[in-house]
Formats: C-alpha cells, structure tokens, sequence
C-alpha cells in the first residue's frame, strides 16, 4: 500500500482521511464501499455524516476511528498516522484518546450502570467509580448509578453509554447511529446532550445518522454517495 504524500498533521486539524479505500466482496462481486475519500474534521468540530442505507457511512466512521483498516489511504489522528502504528498502541489510542457510542448500546446486563461506565478505566487498570459516578451525573443519571441496565429505559442505557464514552476523556467521540432505537423525543435529547457535552469539553464529535433533520444540528454535514463524499 502506498500511502499519500502529505502526511503533515493539520495545525487545527483532530482527525484527517486521505485517501481512504474500502471494498468488500460478496460471493464473486466486489463491492466498493469507500472510493478514495478525504475529509478534515477540526478540533472541538461536531460533523454529522449522512447518506442512503449502505452508502458506507458506519464503514467510514469504523475507518476513522481505528476499528477496521483501509485497503489504501491514510488516516491521520492527533497528527500521528493511526494505522502505521502496532496494535497494541491502537488499541491504546481508542481506549484513551477515542469514546465510542452505538446504536446498540452495549451494556454488560451483570454490571450495574456505574460499574459499566467504569470498563474503559478498568481495562487500563485504574480504579474509576469516582470518575464514574461524575460522569453520570453530568448525564443527569446521578441517581440511577446502582441499577442494572435491565432497570434502566432505552434513553437512560444510551445516557450511561454516553458516560462511558467519556470517561478517559478523550479528544474525540464517534457516534454511529446514537438514537437508532429511541423514539425521535428522546432521540432529539440525546443529541442535545451530546452536543452540550462535547461542546463544553472542546471535544470533537462524528456521528453516523439516517436522520437528516439531526444533521442539520451539527457545525457541519457531510453526506457519503457512491462511496464518496459530498460536503452539502
């Protein structure tokens, strides 16, 4: 893989694509999903990507924040090229400077919801119920810290994911179709709340949505077609 010539981090920039190829094949069919996309997201920016079902929204997103490596291209985090380093410091960068909300929300029904909002820290080996139970209450759980997510509304799980994703307080926060299972009232909530989180911290959000009215509340909307983008 050759990747593109201009590697030099962004002075404003959190994230930069270059480039970025992805294909799946299908039984004897291959099938582009990715063709050659580029895109720069500033610090402290909220970008809501956008596009028909199977456009490579969620593909894109994975690309971008380590899950799933291109075939070609580059991505650039925090100025260091992320898959030109080894797994393991990959796998630290998302444990440390990425959160990650999903339409699933992933929650370990054993575990009660701060002890769930302390997994991230627990992986790195850190105590984190302090830091866990602040992180629910600037998601308004405070008083639902001891109850299993089986106790919890569908709103409440995504607000304790939300938490989760914040709790190594990372520069940035990827969200892949965040109310995908609520009701569009608390749907609207959840944005509302991470966009008055990230805008607070100066962190920078990417979310995936179907909904091209949430869009129009980020600072900028990117819709994915053809497996390219397209700045609207």
């Amino acid at each position: 893989m050759t990747p593109p010539a201009d590697l030099s981090p962004s002075p404003t920039g959190s994230l930069r694509a270059l480039d970025l190829q992805r294909s799946f094949t299908i039984g004897k069919r291959k099938i582009e999903v990715l063709r050659g996309v580029s895109l720069e997201v500033a610090r402290g920016e909220a970008v809501f990507l956008v596009g028909a079902s199977g456009a490579g929204k969620t593909t894109l997103l994975y690309t971008l924040a380590g899950l799933e490596a291109p075939e070609a291209g580059e991505v650039i985090f925090e100025g260091s090229s992320l898959y030109r380093q080894s797994a393991k410091v990959q796998a630290r960068v998302r444990n440390r400077r990425m959160g990650f909300v999903f339409q699933g929300y992933f929650l370990l029904p054993e575990l009660t919801a701060v002890e769930n909002v302390m997994v991230p820290m627990m992986i790195r080996g850190e105590p984190g119920r302090k830091a866990a139970l602040e992180a629910l209450e600037r998601v308004g759980l405070g008083q639902r810290a001891h109850h299993l997510p089986s106790e919890l509304s569908g709103g409440e799980q995504q607000r304790v994911a939300i938490a989760r994703a914040l709790i190594n307080d990372p520069g940035i926060l990827f969200a892949d179709e965040p109310t995908g299972n609520l009701d569009s009232r608390t749907g609207e909530t959840i944005i509302d709340l991470l966009l008055a989180l990230v805008r607070e911290n100066q962190k920078t959000l990417l979310v995936v949505t179907h909904d091209a009215r949430l869009a129009e509340r980020g600072d900028r909307k990117v819709e994915i077609a053809d497996g390219q983008i397209r700045m609207t």
